[in-house]
């Protein structure tokens, strides 16, 4: 009977790369290597089919070169595009994702947590609407538009900017009564700041506008009531409207056309995320932008820094404005 054929091993890896063992050691634990050595070394493994133990790394190494991303969902575009530019961020310096999703209940979310430190994960990277959350001292915790404390980094776009930015934007468009339309957590947390920078520019430019915001338990329907409360004699008596998300300013905006009202004909509408359509296309309404790549990088090279004590706790960074067809431009 033939002898049954043994994994390869890491030395076999060098011979068929012809490479030294400690090179071979660097590519597999992601360390620094040069790109020539490095595509030998990946090359050899694939075609000896070579399988590298991570559980005894770990044990040796303590390092799992895993981090764990927390965040509601993908449903909601913009989650998924965080997503997909973290993930690859992550790949891109050999680390792996845990991904969580919460479904916004706040009982996951300290599971998840719970369940990071049991897999030893590396870091961790969190989206989260817990008031009460507490965080790990043992793993680098790093949040995404959600201040904790001075001791854990938050990670954000420049929100009281793009709000400013959507009032001022407006106004040049020749608005002459605006509005501002949210739905949201009652934490206080950076997206809250669309409002301050819109309501900022609104007071600064003269501009009169009123605030609709409402709880995540409050039903759609109270803004319905909201824009038939301010129809007059068949016209809306707002010509500009600043929507907190481009999902919401989506499904205000098939209102608005269900009462007759035309956007951007008789209404100017303006969201806050960038949403493009399918991933890649024109933008779905006129919008400020979030510089999603731009977070995401920023969120690994945070949570992996091994200066993580010194780091800034908010980084925020800027914001567009991209004409979606929501506006007259």
């Amino acid at each position: 009977m033939a002898k049954e054929k043994s994994a390869p091993t890491m030395a076999d890896v060098a011979r068929e790369a012809g490479v030294a063992l400690g090179t071979v050691s660097r590519v597999v634990n992601g360390q620094q290597v040069g790109e020539e050595f490095r595509s030998k070394v990946e090359a050899a493994i694939q075609r000896l089919g070579y399988q590298y133990n991570t559980s005894g790394r770990a044990l040796r190494t303590d390092r799992t070169n895993t981090i764990a991303l927390i965040i509601p969902n993908t449903i909601n575009p913009y989650f998924a595009l965080l997503v997909h530019h973290i993930n690859l961020a992550l790949e891109k310096r050999n680390y792996k994702m845990m991904l969580c999703f919460t479904e916004y209940d706040r009982s996951r979310e300290s599971e998840f947590i719970q369940m990071a430190q049991q897999n030893r994960v590396d870091g961790i990277i969190a989206l989260t609407y817990n008031p009460d959350l507490t965080i790990p001292e043992d793993i680098p915790f790093v949040t995404i538009d959600r201040f904790f404390s001075v001791s854990v980094p938050c990670i954000a776009a420049d929100n009281f900017g793009g709000g400013w930015m959507a009032g001022q934007k407006l106004a040049e468009l020749g608005c002459k009564n605006v509005a501002f339309m949210r739905i949201g957590s009652t934490l206080t947390n950076e997206p809250s700041k669309r409002k301050d920078g819109f309501v900022a520019a609104c007071v600064e430019l003269g501009l009169p506008f009123e605030v609709m915001a409402l709880e995540d338990s409050q039903p759609f329907s109270e803004f319905e009531r909201f824009l038939c409360d301010h129809m007059q004699n068949g016209r809306l008596a707002f010509d500009g409207l600043f929507i907190g998300t481009d999902m919401l300013a989506w499904q205000i905006i098939r209102v608005l056309r269900g009462m007759g009202v035309r956007v951007p004909e008789d209404v100017q509408v303006i969201g806050f995320d960038g949403i493009q359509m399918f991933g890649v296309l024109e933008y779905a309404v006129s919008t400020i932008v979030q510089p999603v790549q731009e977070i995401a990088e920023t969120c690994v090279s945070t949570v992996l820094s091994k200066h993580l004590s010194t780091m800034p706790s908010l980084i925020c960074l800027p914001v567009k404005y991209a004409f979606g067809g929501t506006t007259k431009e």
